[in-house]
């Protein structure tokens, strides 16, 4: 083994899939068995973030660096890539999209940045002859993330409503949609104006300057956080949840809410 760390990483990843003296649960794995760990460390990354952890933080990077290291390994044994063609791909990449970084073009702002982003992306695309306006979107991206980006790419070539005002429109129209179909208590068609009613809110996010990911993220912690504060209170009164009435709960919950 060699003295770089990534180097060593490379090289503990080549024993555990060796084909003789390797781990026998690593040799067994291809990229569809791997890449929900994949999904999940990038999720953990964005926990650890979320909760200002450093030391977390240095260890989730290290499990979600393993993860590219294993798909390259696999990818090297197939005769496909390996991790330095990864690690090149990505560092041209960026510098092919940084022209005023690692070039002679003008300063950008952030909005220009983004711009010329999306113009080298879009070449990129037409390159893998990708020429449809939703070609090259993950079909495995979770579902609000990937609607975010269908509506987003639509609406860079005018298919868009005007302003949040005309979402919210949308939204009342959905909503009566959705109240019409419970009446016949069809699943299908209530999962289907449910689903619409869900797109329409990311756009609207989107039209907002939100990210609905997010904003939905925020909510999920808040209603935690409310909800425990509510468990504690009924703890001290020599209660639980399940012992106390919906508008036990509800008194609570409102007290709760207005202390913030």
């Amino acid at each position: 083994m060699t003295d770089r760390p990534i180097d060593r990483l490379i090289a503990v990843m080549a024993a555990l899939r060796h084909p003789e003296t390797g781990c026998p649960w690593d040799r067994e794995q291809d990229f569809a068995t791997i890449a929900p760990y994949t999904v999940e460390e990038a999720y953990e990354v964005a926990d650890a973030i979320g909760k200002g952890d450093a030391a977390a933080l240095r260890d989730e990077l290290g499990d979600l660096l393993f993860q590219v290291v294993y798909h390259a390994r696999m990818a090297e044994e197939r005769g496909w890539f390996g991790f330095d063609e990864v690690a090149a791909g990505i560092a041209d990449k960026m510098i092919r999209r940084h022209p005023h970084v690692f070039g002679d073009a003008e300063a950008r702002d952030q909005a220009a940045q983004t711009r010329a982003w999306e113009a080298d992306k879009a070449r990129e695309r037409a390159a893998r002859a990708e020429s449809g306006v939703l070609d090259g979107i993950a079909t495995t991206l979770p579902a609000l993330m990937r609607a975010r980006k269908l509506a987003g790419r639509a609406a860079r070539v005018g298919f868009d409503w005007p302003d949040a005002d005309s979402v919210l429109d949308k939204l009342d129209e959905e909503t009566a949609e959705l109240r019409a179909e419970l009446a016949g208590a069809d699943p299908a068609r209530i999962e289907d104006e449910l689903g619409d009613m869900f797109f329409v809110m990311v756009n609207l996010a989107r039209k907002l300057g939100c990210d609905g990911e997010q904003a939905l993220a925020r909510a999920n912690a808040k209603f935690e956080r409310r909800f425990r504060a509510v468990e504690a209170r009924l703890a001290a009164a020599g209660t639980t949840p399940e012992a106390a009435g919906l508008a036990e709960m509800e008194a609570l919950w409102q007290a709760v809410k207005r202390e913030g």
